[in-house]
């Protein structure tokens, strides 16, 4: 039985070896986009291969260019990027506190002096309505009006905590008409730090 089907797997293998062998007419080996498209089209088969060619001239053609970067710039290193006519160092900061009961948003100017505040309980939301996704989404965009009305379009946002309302902020923030340069995340881990507390007896 294991001799009947190792005959017919290296059959099978070779078969789609012959397949492949008049699709692939550039002579290079096209990888994963062959075994996706092994049983469509040929012009399907092409197109992929042409996609795969502009992705790899635009990346050597982003490589290419000094001023073009995926990572934002280590502070006080200079760079050519600015948006809105400023750097990244100069950018307001969005502080976003999520805990569990509740989602603070605070957005400061580069030196750290409060521009605009906000939270769940602010925006009229109480008792458990305040930990909720709707609640932190809300929030997001009145910090976003308020920080519009001072001018700002550009920010870099810093999340802490581990509460529901973080993700539903940051989307309250586009929402609201603020452009996020970039995200990071500020939550403080222990390393087996303070004991915690005892776990509620329910």
């Amino acid at each position: 039985m294991y001799q009947i089907n190792f005959a017919l797997s290296s059959f099978v293998r070779g078969a789609c070896q012959q397949l492949i062998k008049p699709l692939n007419l550039s002579g290079k080996t096209t990888g994963g986009n062959v075994l996706r498209t092994l049983y469509s089209s040929s012009v399907r088969l092409q197109e992929a291969e042409a996609q795969s060619q502009e992705l790899t001239f635009s990346t050597t053609s982003l490589k290419s260019s000094k001023e073009f970067s995926a990572y934002p710039p280590f502070p006080g290193q200079d760079s050519g990027l600015s948006w809105g006519g400023k750097k990244f160092e100069e950018l307001p900061i969005v502080h976003i506190k999520a805990t569990y009961n509740n989602t603070h948003i605070q957005v400061t100017d580069s030196e750290g002096q409060s521009m605009a505040r906000t939270s769940c309980g602010t925006e009229g939301f109480r008792n458990i309505k305040k930990s909720t996704p709707i609640a932190a989404q809300t929030t997001g965009i009145s910090a976003a009006a308020k920080a519009q009305a001072k001018g700002v379009t550009f920010v870099r946002v810093l999340v802490k905590g581990l509460g529901p309302g973080r993700l539903s902020a940051i989307k309250g923030l586009t929402m609201g008409g603020l452009e996020i340069v970039s995200i990071t995340d500020n939550t403080p881990v222990p390393h087996n730090g303070c004991r915690p507390r005892k776990a509620r007896r329910m």
